[in-house]
């Protein structure tokens, strides 16, 4: 069974949420304040993807998710938040989560954005080939789905790891952002283009020896990034 974590603090809308997940085939886990989420998650291992919403009494959903990613980069994490403030998105995501949505929203638009992260998070099988992408100083495992730097494991999160082997597969190209959203979050997907700016951020902040001179993912002005090695 795909098990999926809710926080959200008010009743009504955690209802809407998990019977509309229960009704698109998931096991849903729910909890009130970060508190009980966490206690929840460490109980329920098998969660691969978690809806933590922002405003909460007690630790709010943004440090809820810097708890859960400081112990584990593969779950999925999608933020629910009432506000439209970039701050509250991009803060989010920097914290490290995979996707945002924005209250109101709709069940279809709520249920394809798990499925997408439940697709990445939820064990996937070992893929085809000799399972290396070798690039010093990196090395990608794509059977492990690891990432190494001069023989030093990063961890990464599904999703990072999706932008890293799209790069690495498509060296010296130059893609542009809708291309990346593509490859990386899907065809299907209904979000913004800055998710794919604020993602290769915090990829960036991890790989690169100089973040703010980044010579790796390389900016493409008015496009997109190209993988510069």
């Amino acid at each position: 069974m795909k098990k999926v974590l809710v926080l959200e603090d008010e009743a009504n809308i955690r209802s809407f949420i998990v019977i509309n997940l229960i009704r698109a085939g998931y096991e849903v886990v729910e909890a009130e304040t970060g508190e009980e989420a966490l206690e929840k998650l460490r109980l329920h291992r098998d969660v691969r993807v978690a809806l933590l919403d922002i405003m909460l009494p007690g630790i709010d959903g943004f440090e809820v998710c810097r708890r859960i990613r400081a112990g584990n980069p593969q779950i999925g994490i999608i933020m629910l938040t009432a506000r439209s403030q970039e701050m509250d998105k991009v803060t989010g995501l920097m914290t490290g989560a995979d996707d945002y949505v924005t209250k109101p929203f709709s069940p279809a638009e709520l249920t394809a954005r798990v499925d997408a992260l439940m697709r990445r998070s939820g064990g996937v099988a070992p893929e085809a080939g000799d399972g290396e992408l070798r690039q010093p100083p990196f090395l990608l495992n794509t059977r492990n789905r690891t990432l190494e730097k001069n023989g030093q494991r990063i961890k990464l999160t599904q999703v990072e790891y999706a932008i890293m082997k799209m790069f690495m597969e498509n060296p010296g190209k130059a893609l542009s952002r809708e291309e990346v959203l593509d490859l990386v979050w899907g065809r299907d997907y209904f979000g913004e283009l800055k998710i794919v700016d604020v993602n290769v951020r915090r990829l960036r902040l991890k790989i690169e020896d100089n973040p703010t001179n980044p010579t790796y993912i390389t900016t493409v002005w008015g496009y997109g990034y190209k993988w510069g090695i």
